[in-house]
């Protein structure tokens, strides 16, 4: 390794580590603020909660590079800004933290593969230059995956837990509670079970308080969540509300149909393991199966028939 190289090295370790510091650093928050907090009894509340927390701090440490990206209009009305709304994160700094994480990312993963290659001796030539492409490529798209699968993990939690939310809301409005009081009551009860729907249905009913529509907040809700599911109740709420119909009636209706829906899907996902298990099957248990049981019947016939063979 030549001198030159050697450099390169140390200086792409120096700045990676400094800028690793930096952006823990600005992460960890001021610990002044944070005793303050403790002293005067500041509370956690909903939009105060730990993953609300990193994410601010995220936007703290990485302002800078997010400007890079960071688009400058249009992001009110935009589809990522409903997929944040989708995945459950609602704050101001949820883009500034998702672009620099962006930047961050398609800037350092090409630096660390540059050091190794620089370590190891690799040309930066033909496959080198396609490494750190592709580690560019993947620190860029990484926040994209990670959101989508919190998006979907979002939406699983509350289609499963959907359909008891529906059976509890119908026992309340044929007790004689209405549609506000039925919401905030399924809302308070079902939180210990699923807090994301229960969050949901907590804006709803806040949304209500505020002097909104009915119809607007529920719309609302199936916006937040982008569950068929909930888009097919919501919509089963305005034209029941609309055509004069029991809506206690319809909740049970649409309470089956969503729970056949559940047991469908459980069904498909049941089907799908065999298949799902024929890779590990085949190169993981059946080579070492095979191994066991014809191992040692292989290794008498190299000890008999080998000799035989050769004539001793």
């Amino acid at each position: 390794m030549s001198n030159l190289q050697i450099s390169l090295l140390v200086l792409v370790f120096i700045g990676t580590f400094s800028l690793v510091i930096w952006v823990v650093g600005r992460a960890a928050g001021n610990p002044t603020h944070r005793r303050l907090n403790r002293l005067l009894g500041a509370s956690e509340d909903a939009a105060s909660r730990p993953a609300h927390q990193w994410v601010d701090r995220v936007a703290r440490a990485t302002r800078t590079l997010a400007k890079l990206s960071l688009p400058d209009e249009g992001y009110e009305n935009s589809a990522l800004r409903r997929r944040f709304m989708n995945a459950g994160i609602r704050g101001a700094s949820a883009p500034m933290a998702y672009f620099g994480l962006k930047t961050v990312l398609a800037l350092g993963l090409p630096l660390i593969v540059f050091a190794a290659m620089t370590a190891t001796g690799s040309p930066l030539k033909g496959a080198g230059m396609t490494f750190l492409l592709l580690a560019s490529a993947v620190g860029y798209y990484l926040p994209n995956y990670v959101l989508a699968k919190a998006i979907q993990r979002r939406q699983r939690e509350i289609f499963e837990n959907f359909p008891d939310a529906l059976d509890l809301m119908t026992v309340c409005m044929e007790a004689g509670l209405g549609t506000e009081a039925a919401l905030s009551k399924v809302a308070d009860e079902i939180g210990q079970k699923t807090p994301t729907l229960s969050e949901e249905l907590h804006l709803v009913n806040l949304e209500l308080r505020a002097g909104g529509s009915r119809e607007r907040a529920l719309r609302n809700l199936a916006l937040r969540t982008a569950v068929e599911e909930v888009e097919g109740f919501v919509s089963m709420i305005i034209q029941a509300e609309r055509f004069g119909t029991s809506i206690a009636q319809s909740l049970r209706v649409h309470s089956d149909t969503v729970r056949m829906r559940r047991k469908q899907k459980a069904e498909e996902a049941a089907t799908k393991v065999p298949l799902k298990l024929l890779f590990p099957l085949i190169f993981c248990i059946f080579p070492a199966l095979m191994l066991v049981i014809m191992g040692p019947a292989v290794i008498q016939m190299i000890r008999v028939v080998m000799p035989a063979m050769s004539g001793h």
